[in-house]
This record gives C-alpha cells, sequence and structure tokens, in this order.
C-alpha cells in the first residue's frame, strides 16, 4: 500500500510538471501506469485521469492567472465550442461511426506537429501575429503576457477565430464521442491556426482542460469510477508538479517547449490513427 501511494506522488508530480509545460491532461503517462503497472481495470485508469486533468489545471492555472500568462477571454471563448461539441458527440454516440474521427484527427495532430516542426526550422519560428482581425478586437480575444525568459512584454494578435472554434467543437465531439482527452487539440488550436504564442496557448489550454474535465468527472464519481486510495495521493503529487511546472514553463525558451512537444503530437496522431483501423498501441 505504502509503495502504491509513493508510485501515485512520484507519477503525480511528473504528469504535474509535463501537463503545466505543455497544456496537455496526463492521460497517456497515467493509464498506462495504472492498467499495466498496476492492473487496474481501465475504468478506474480514466476516473483517475479525469482527477488529474483537474488537479494539473488548479495546480498551474492559480499561477498563470496571477502573472497574467493566460488568455481568460479566449478559454472561455472556446470553451463553449468544446462543451457544445461534447453534448453533440455524446449524443451521436452509437449513430457516427467513430473510425472517421480518429483519421481526421490524427492526420490533424501530424499536421500540427509538421507545423511545428518548420516553426523550428524557421528563422522567425515565433513570430507573433499583430494582424488586424476584426472578430478578434470585437471579442477583445486579443493579449499580452510577459515574458520571463524574454525579458520583455510580448503584445499578440488572435487570428482565425472562426477557424479555431471549429476545431474546438469537433474536437469537443471527438472527446464526447471517443472518450478521449482533447488538450493537444486545445493548444493546437490556439498556436497553429489562431496563431497565439506558445506561452499563452499552453497555458490558457490548462484553465480549459479543468473545466471541461471537471463535468466528466462529476459522472465518474457517482458511478463509483473514481478510487480515493489512487486519486488523493496523485492529485496531491500532481498539484506540486504543476505548481513547479508552472514556473518552469515561464523561464523556458518557447523553442524547448516545441521540441517537447513535436513528438506528443507525433505519437497522439499515430495512436489515433491506428485506432481507426482497429489497431491499439
Amino acid at each position: 500500500m505504502l509503495n502504491s501511494i509513493l508510485l501515485m506522488l512520484a507519477v503525480g508530480v511528473l504528469v504535474g510538471i509535463l501537463g503545466a509545460i505543455l497544456g496537455i491532461g496526463g492521460g497517456m503517462i497515467i493509464t498506462p501506469v495504472l492498467t499495466l503497472g498496476m492492473g487496474l481495470d481501465i475504468k478506474y485508469a480514466i476516473g483517475a485521469s479525469l482527477i488529474a486533468v483537474i488537479a494539473t489545471s488548479s495546480g498551474a492555472t492559480i499561477a498563470y492567472l496571477r502573472d497574467n500568462v493566460l488568455n481568460l477571454r479566449v478559454a472561455m471563448f472556446l470553451e463553449i465550442a468544446t462543451s457544445v461539441g461534447a453534448i453533440v458527440g455524446a449524443l451521436l454516440t452509437g449513430i457516427l461511426n467513430p473510425v472517421f474521427l480518429y483519421l481526421l484527427f490524427g492526420l490533424l495532430l501530424f499536421f500540427s506537429g509538421a507545423n511545428m516542426v518548420k516553426k523550428l526550422w524557421g528563422k522567425n519560428s515565433d513570430q507573433i501575429t499583430h494582424q488586424d482581425d476584426k472578430l478578434a478586437q470585437d471579442l477583445r480575444l486579443n493579449g499580452s503576457y510577459y515574458d520571463k525568459n524574454l525579458h520583455k512584454e510580448i503584445d499578440y494578435g488572435v487570428t482565425n477565430v472562426p477557424t479555431g472554434f471549429g476545431i474546438m467543437f469537433g474536437a469537443g465531439v471527438a472527446s464526447g464521442l471517443l472518450g478521449i482527452g482533447s488538450g493537444a487539440f486545445k493548444v493546437i488550436a490556439m498556436d497553429t491556426f489562431m496563431k497565439m504564442p506558445l506561452k499563452p496557448s499552453s497555458s490558457t489550454s490548462n484553465l480549459m482542460m479543468g473545466v471541461t474535465a471537471a463535468a466528466s468527472a462529476t459522472i465518474y464519481f457517482f458511478n463509483g469510477s473514481i478510487l480515493p486510495q489512487i486519486a488523493v495521493p496523485m492529485a496531491l503529487g500532481i498539484i506540486v508538479g504543476a505548481a513547479l511546472g508552472s514556473r518552469i514553463m515561464q523561464i523556458m525558451p518557447t523553442r524547448l517547449m516545441r521540441i517537447i512537444f513535436i513528438p506528443i503530437l507525433l505519437y497522439l496522431g499515430l495512436q489515433m490513427i491506428l485506432k481507426g483501423f482497429g489497431v491499439s498501441i
């Protein structure tokens, strides 16, 4: 029992750091550890993953709000699309063939990974967009943040708002229909399509993940799929890890964040495409 608690604490710290830096849930780490390493049933692993997302969001968002890194207006605007999409996805369960969505979003992840590689190789790998976008201005989505790595205030504009909204609606549908997390899609919607800098994209994704996961976690809690002996020590470790990760992210070069994020995007894309063909990894 003590060994399991210590393992959950250690996994929680790792997941919290990674999640806070990249703005993604820890399901890809937690689920294999719980199912393969501890022999836990998949439904309990999913319940633990949801708690992990909420804990990551709680631990990181406090720091990002205090330091004004995340874009609260973008988060609330895109969360509308995600929430509506998740409801639609749940209603389409058993009606729509999920193979199409697995392949479509797998290819989207590959495209975003390739776009990040292109940014790494380019001379202006993280050029900030100052293009005037009427819809973004009307909704007051443009923002600024202080980059502690560059030691200067960064003003940025948001573009392609309908495209970002559409991708988040699709990600919500995929989440509701396929039961997958959408943290990676939140980041790529903002970074790749809406042209936000990666740091505000990641921190904004952290806030949105917690809102989305809280609704699902309620259902898992009442059907008994959340085990306190697993969730509590892991959540404690995650809160500590997220607090550390939120500080590391702000001083980390954006280029290094992309180098870490690219293999994760490609792995998730490959996983989804293979699932579309009936193969699990």
